[in-house]
């Protein structure tokens, strides 16, 4: 049996839980929604990097679909209920494929049916408009975590990719974290600065997640994940994430995309546009500057030192599919993973390791903090804290 055969094999038992995929937003953007423009049922490509075929050649047992809006959204409430919207749609339309999960319990079920567990994650505070009332709200309608910022500051927390402005969490921004540990929704340490990271992991009762980061000590972007914090993940329980996106694995992908992000603006373009307007300036830039070309290889490297740090239980998979223009030889959508296991088994990874990355870490996170929020409801009532009155 081949390294690629046994990754399959070991698959089918324990498939992957991926922390981060933006294809609600890609089928905004893409079709408006129509999901007969856009028919995960049959193959994509071309048009996305997911599709049910491809997850199932990939051996996706869970995913963590993103609700994202972006931050400049005008009311980003809203459209983060228009993303959840979607998803509900998907579950509706492959119910033979997609199982709603809200938690681990779920996705335990739903692996015994041989479907893949859905469940939502919210990309940015933004998209509670500062309101501990609409977290709440979007913890009712299913959402199981939320990424703290995106690229930009929040009121109170700071982005990795923003100028400092809160210093990390502010009075507010733990009481978002307080409150979240009471629901149950599990905090999301992707795209936040490191300050912030630390401050969340100073106020969190339950462990944390980084849905879709890697490690900043082998690729030096502000996006990854320093040394200091990986190591307080066995302490937390948490689970960090790696993910795939080329411009935060490879340093000289990092140093090309500086140059790329500029072309784009430079013609009236966000640089994290992926509709066919922002892809034919991408593709002429790329013939006039060649891309560096991440690999399997780059990933592994990523997790094998996110594992000497943190250690194999708090290790797990975010591949961040739809939501970046560019992704890895070998790794080019969902169907991609066996490629990554069958790369670790031969750098002497176990089955057991594998195991733990791809589906029980976690898995065991989200009833962790299902237990937290458990215990903390039978001692508190919800918080009606604003941000004036705590950060005022």
């Amino acid at each position: 049996m081949t390294n690629l055969d046994e990754a399959r094999a070991l698959l089918r038992e324990f498939p992957v839980v991926d922390g981060h995929n933006d294809l609600p937003w890609a089928l905004r953007e893409k079709a408006g929604y129509d999901l007969d423009r856009l028919d995960i049922a049959g193959h994509q490509h071309g048009h996305l990097h997911t599709d049910i075929p491809r997850l199932r050649a990939g051996g996706v047992g869970a995913q963590y679909w993103s609700v994202y809006v972006p931050a400049e959204q005008p009311d980003p409430v809203a459209a983060t209920l228009e993303q959840i919207d979607c998803v509900r749609q998907l579950l509706d339309r492959y119910q033979a494929d997609l199982a709603p999960a809200l938690t681990a319990a779920d996705m335990e079920a739903a692996r015994g049916e041989g479907r893949i567990a859905s469940l939502m994650g919210a990309e940015g505070g933004h998209s509670i408009a500062n309101s501990l009332g609409t977290l709440r709200g979007l913890y009712a309608l299913g959402v199981r975590y939320m990424t703290l910022t995106h690229n930009s500051n929040v009121d109170w927390a700071d982005s990795a990719t923003d100028t400092p402005k809160a210093n990390g969490l502010t009075a507010f921004g733990r009481e978002v974290v307080r409150e979240m540990n009471r629901l149950g929704m599990l905090v999301d340490l992707s795209h936040v600065a490191p300050s912030t990271m630390r401050d969340a992991l100073d106020t969190s009762t339950a462990p944390v997640v980084f849905s879709h980061s890697s490690a900043r000590a082998v690729c030096d972007h502000p996006r990854n994940i320093p040394d200091d914090v990986l190591e307080r993940l066995p302490a937390n329980g948490g689970v960090a994430m790696v993910t795939f996106v080329p411009k935060f694995v490879l340093q000289a992908a990092v140093d090309w995309t500086a140059q790329a992000d500029e072309n784009m603006r430079a013609h009236g373009l966000h640089h994290l546009d992926t509709t066919a307007e922002a892809m034919k300036v991408h593709r002429a830039f790329e013939e006039r500057t060649p891309r560096p070309i991440a690999t399997v290889p780059v990933i592994a490297d990523h997790l094998d030192h996110m594992r000497e740090v943190a250690g194999i239980d708090h290790l797990g998979i975010g591949g961040d599919y739809d939501g970046t223009a560019f992704t890895p030889d070998g790794l080019s959508d969902v169907s991609g993973y066996p490629n990554l296991l069958a790369e670790l088994l031969d750098r002497g990874w176990s089955k057991a390791d594998l195991a733990k990355l791809t589906w029980q870490n976690s898995v065991r996170v989200l009833g962790a903090a299902e237990d937290v929020a458990r215990d903390l409801r039978s001692k508190q009532a919800p918080s009606n804290a604003t941000i004036g009155s705590l950060d005022g």
